[in-house]
C-alpha cells in the first residue's frame, strides 16, 4: 500500500508533537507525552503516523474511537499481532499463537476452554489466597526493610498469586520470575544495535524454557490432575476441545507477562500516586472499604499500564470522521484514550472519587476484555489495604524509574521508605 510521507495536516501534527513512532518521544517525561496526546485528541480524528519505508499507522487517540474499535473484532481484528512489531510467522508457528493475538472463532473456542476452566470454587479459592499472600508479602517487608518496591512488593504478589492458582511447584518459581522479566524486559523499547542483535532471542530463549515448563507441568497434570488452573485447563472437555501443549504455553506465556507485568505496574504507580498525593491517601486511609474501589481504578486509569495495542482494518468502515480501509494498520492508545478530556474532566488529576470512571485500562469491551480484571483488581485493593492500614507508613522515594516503553507503562525500579521506625 502507498502512503505519502505527509498525508494531510493531521500527520504534520504527528510529527510535530513527536511522531509517535520514534523513540524519542518515549523517552520524554511522561506529563510531555501526555500534552501531546492532548493536542493530537484536540484535531477531533485518527492522525496518521508514519513509520518509514511506506509503511505507518492510524492511531486512535480519543476515548470513543478507542471503544468502538475495541468492539468491532470482524472490523479491527488482532491477528496477526496486537504488538509493535508483529510477531513473525516463525515465531508464532513455534510457540503457538496467544489469545491476545485470535479473532472470531479461533478466539472464542481458545477463551470458551478457558473460562471454563475458571470455575467458582477456583476463583473463590483464588481470592481467599490473594489476601493470604498479601499479608505475608508485608510482614516480610515489615521484618526485613527492603527499600526497593518491585522486588519486594509489586511483582512478588501477582506471580505468587498465579503460580498458586496455575499449580506451579515451588522449585520452578525462582526461574519463572527470572524468565518472565527477560521475555518482556525490552517489550516496546528502542535498543542500539549491539542489544537489537542479542536481546530478541534471548527474550525468545527465556519464553521457551518457561513454555517448556508448563508443557511438563501440563503431562504430569493429565496422569494426576489437581485442584489447579493447569489440571483444569489440561483436562477441560469443552465441545471436545481442551488446551495442547503449545495452547498451554501461549496460555500461561500470556497469563504471566500480561497478569503478572500490567498488575506490578499498577500497583507501583498506585505507590507513587498515593504519595504525590497526600489528600488522596487520606481520603483512602479515612475509610478504605469506602473509597477502594475507586482508588483502584483510579491508579489502572492515571497509570494505563496498557499503553497501546495494534490492530488491522479487515472490513471498509468510517470510525472518527475516516474511511477505514482493509489492511491499513491502526493503534488503540489507551494512555491517551484514559485522559480524554471528553469523557473525564480534568482528566490529569489523581482523584479517587471520580464517578463514573470509564477507563479503558482492561481494554474497550469486547471479545479481547482482560480476563484477569477481577483479579487484579482484588489483588490492588488486598496489598494496599495491607501497606496502608499497618500502623507504619510506606510511602515511595523519588520518582518511578520507567522503561521508556511505547507498549506497556513499566516501572524497573521505585525506591520507598517508611514514614516511622517500628514493627507493625
Amino acid at each position: 500500500m502507498e502512503v505519502p510521507v505527509q498525508r494531510n495536516a493531521e500527520a504534520g501534527a504527528a510529527a510535530e508533537c513527536g511522531a509517535l513512532a520514534d523513540p524519542a518521544f518515549w523517552r520524554q517525561p511522561p506529563q510531555a507525552r501526555l500534552d501531546a496526546f492532548a493536542r493530537l485528541r484536540a484535531l477531533g480524528s485518527p492522525v496518521y503516523v508514519p513509520e518509514g519505508r511506506g509503511r505507518g499507522h492510524w492511531a486512535l487517540l480519543r476515548h470513543a474511537d478507542v471503544q468502538e474499535a475495541s468492539r468491532l473484532p470482524k472490523v479491527f481484528a488482532s491477528a496477526p499481532g496486537v504488538t509493535t512489531p508483529e510477531p513473525a510467522r516463525w515465531v508464532r508457528a513455534l510457540f503457538g499463537d496467544s489469545m491476545v493475538n485470535l479473532d472470531g472463532a479461533d478466539h472464542a473456542r481458545l477463551r470458551k476452554v478457558v473460562q471454563r476452566a475458571f470455575t467458582p470454587r477456583l476463583l473463590a479459592a483464588a481470592e481467599a489466597d490473594v489476601h493470604a499472600v498479601a499479608a505475608r508479602i508485608v510482614d516480610d517487608v515489615l521484618a526485613e526493610r527492603p527499600d526497593e518496591f518491585v522486588s519486594a512488593v509489586s511483582s512478588r504478589l501477582p506471580l505468587e498469586v498465579i503460580c498458586n492458582m496455575m499449580g506451579i511447584p515451588e522449585r520452578y518459581r525462582p526461574e519463572i520470575a527470572d524468565r518472565v522479566n527477560h521475555a518482556s524486559e525490552n517489550i516496546g523499547v528502542e535498543r542500539g544495535l549491539a542489544s537489537r542483535l542479542r536481546m530478541p532471542g534471548r527474550g525468545l530463549r527465556a519464553l521457551a524454557r518457561m513454555q517448556r515448563m508448563v508443557a511438563a507441568i501440563g503431562r504430569e497434570r493429565r496422569r494426576d490432575p489437581g485442584d489447579d488452573l493447569i489440571s483444569a485447563l489440561v483436562c477441560a472437555n469443552v465441545d471436545g476441545q481442551a488446551l495442547g501443549a503449545r495452547q498451554l504455553g501461549a496460555f500461561f506465556s500470556l497469563l504471566m507477562v500480561a497478569g503478572v507485568e500490567t498488575t506490578r505496574n499498577a500497583i507501583t504507580h498506585g505507590l507513587s500516586l498515593l504519595t504525590d498525593h497526600p489528600g488522596q491517601r487520606d481520603l483512602l486511609l479515612g475509610d478504605f472499604e469506602a473509597y477502594a474501589d475507586g482508588a483502584v481504578d483510579e491508579m489502572i486509569r492515571h497509570s494505563t499500564p496498557i499503553i497501546q495495542f495494534r490492530r488491522t482494518v479487515a472490513a471498509e468502515h468510517e470510525l472518527g470522521g475516516r474511511l477505514f480501509r482493509p489492511g491499513e494498520k491502526v493503534v488503540l492508545y489507551y494512555a491517551s484514550a484514559n485522559r480524554d478530556e471528553a469523557v473525564f474532566p480534568d482528566p490529569d488529576a489523581f482523584d479517587i472519587t471520580r464517578s463514573p470512571n470509564p477507563h479503558l485500562g482492561f481494554g474497550g469491551g469486547g471479545p479481547h476484555f482482560c480476563l484477569g480484571a477481577h483479579l487484579a483488581r482484588v489483588e490492588m485493593k488486598a496489598l494496599f489495604r495491607e501497606l496502608l492500614t499497618r500502623p507504619v507508613g510506606l510511602r515511595a522515594v523519588g520518582l518511578p524509574d520507567l522503561a521508556g516503553s511505547n507498549f506497556d507503562n513499566r516501572v524497573r525500579s521505585l525506591r520507598f521508605a517508611f514514614d516511622a521506625p517500628g514493627d507493625a
